[in-house]
């Protein structure tokens, strides 16, 4: 069945590549507000156009667009997410060309967006418009979810998808988001790790004051914090909050499998990023650290005099900024309340100021789904997909996995180098046309399936 698929996206990959170069050609920044509702009202046309019952959702920030393309009640739905905003293209004197006016160079389109996310999201709007041409009808039923704050943190998903439970149901989500391994090779990841940040603020005098008359009498805050950091991990790397990782579940057996036959990563990135040696503790492996360990991180420790030459300055406050990357069963609220017990008992004055919080999320490998996902991209790619258990960074999609109760799955179709959130954002025109294979033979593996609950529904 994908001979004929796959061959009308040969036969239209030039058309799909101006195409989908006109659509990033329309500025939706988020953080600005800058173009969000026309380029929503695009893809509202667009779905309506593939014959989708397509529309806005209002919410108190952005709108969502939703559609549905249901073909037959007895075949699965999968809900496919992605983000119509982006990043600011700032600093605009750092691109080659203009951030929204796509260019083609070195086999590469360049423009804002291009890979996080519209150039993606639209390959798959694409693969549903070559089924449509192709057979004249989907192999399985479709809803599309595209979001227009996830680049400033995503802050009403979480409600929009309690609201709207009934409208969003799905046996499975896919988001075609992030890069490929460096390598080249297609992957799919099954999990996210989540994130809690936080301020540490401790307090001297009311006011700054001279060293030399009030030092060894007022107490330094920047002092107080550099201690209390030291209680909170030790110098081997582990991290000594009491009761924050105790409950932290550990690689299974699958997972383990898994990530024995990711390539090492560890030299190069170490030879890219100039290290000389890892963080602890020493003995970790590489894939350990980014997928199953919490992390404590200092971001920025700000007070008192900074600027060249001396101030021989005693300081009145000083702020450590936090975040910890949460693995499962840890909470954003968990993690919260493990800080601020911690700090209560180690420096009482110190006050720990909560800021955003985000679940981890984790598929298992053995979902019913990840065979026919990997057949996809195997017929699209001629390679097996490397499985990722989970990844290092922080997405939504607890939102799938934790409040609808579904299947989450993330398959990246842009190149590893594609500098999304910098300069010169760029995706490989082979890559954008292979990720079109990829969501095309995905519907039609989907589309294949037998699932005894359909049948019982």
């Amino acid at each position: 069945m994908t001979e004929a698929l796959f061959r009308h996206i040969d036969e239209n990959a030039d058309s799909f590549v101006e195409r989908v170069m006109k659509y990033v050609s329309h500025p939706s920044i988020s953080a600005h507000n800058i173009g969000i509702r026309e380029v929503a009202q695009m893809l509202v046309d667009h779905l309506g156009g593939l014959g989708f019952d397509a529309g806005l959702v209002e919410t108190p920030g952005h709108p969502f667009v939703l559609g549905h393309l249901k073909v037959d009640p007895a075949k699965p739905t999968v809900l496919l997410y992605g983000h119509y905003d982006v990043q600011p293209p700032d600093p605009l004197e750092a691109w080659i060309s203009p951030p929204f006016e796509p260019t083609i160079r070195d086999g590469r389109i360049w423009a804002r967006g291009i890979g996080d996310n519209k150039g993606q999201h639209f390959a798959q709007l694409l693969a549903i418009e070559t089924h449509l041409k192709v057979n004249g009808t989907l192999p399985c039923n479709i809803t599309f979810l595209l979001e227009g704050e996830e680049e400033i943190g995503s802050p009403q998903i979480a409600d929009f998808v309690r609201d709207n439970r009934d409208r969003l149901h799905a046996d499975l989500v896919v988001t075609s988001d992030g890069p490929l391994h460096e390598s080249g090779k297609p992957i799919i990841t099954f999990g996210v790790r989540g994130v809690a940040s936080f301020d540490l603020v401790a307090k001297g005098a009311a006011r700054d004051v001279h060293s030399g008359n009030y030092g060894g009498v007022v107490p330094n805050p920047i002092w107080t914090l550099v201690q209390l950091l030291a209680t909170m991990k030790d110098a081997d790397g582990n991290i000594t909050v009491e009761g924050l990782t105790e409950d932290v579940i550990p690689a299974t057996n699958l997972e383990r499998e898994a990530i024995a036959r990711l390539p090492d990563d560890a030299a190069a990135v170490m030879r890219d990023l100039q290290l000389d040696t890892m963080d602890g503790p020493v003995e970790r492996p590489y894939w350990d650290r980014l997928m199953f360990h919490p992390t404590l991180t200092i971001n920025g420790l700000h007070g008192g005099y900074g600027g060249q030459g001396s101030k021989t300055v005693l300081p009145n406050e000083a702020i450590a900024k936090c975040d910890v990357r949460l693995v499962e069963p840890l909470t954003p609220t968990h993690v919260f309340e493990r800080i601020e017990a911690h700090v209560a008992a180690h420096a009482p004055g110190v006050e720990v100021v909560r800021h955003n919080g985000m679940l981890p999320s984790k598929t298992p490998l053995d979902s019913p789904f990840a065979a026919p996902i990997i057949r996809a991209i195997k017929a699209a790619r001629g390679v097996d997909p490397l499985l990722y258990p989970t990844v290092g960074g922080s997405l939504p999609d607890y939102v799938f996995t934790k409040i609808l109760g579904k299947p989450a799955f993330v398959v990246p179709y842009a190149n590893a180098d594609e500098a999304n959130h910098a300069p010169n954002e760029n995706l490989e025109i082979d890559l954008f046309i292979a990720g079109i294979k990829t969501g095309a033979a995905l519907l039609d593996e989907l589309g294949r399936l037998d699932l005894p609950q359909k049948a019982a529904e």
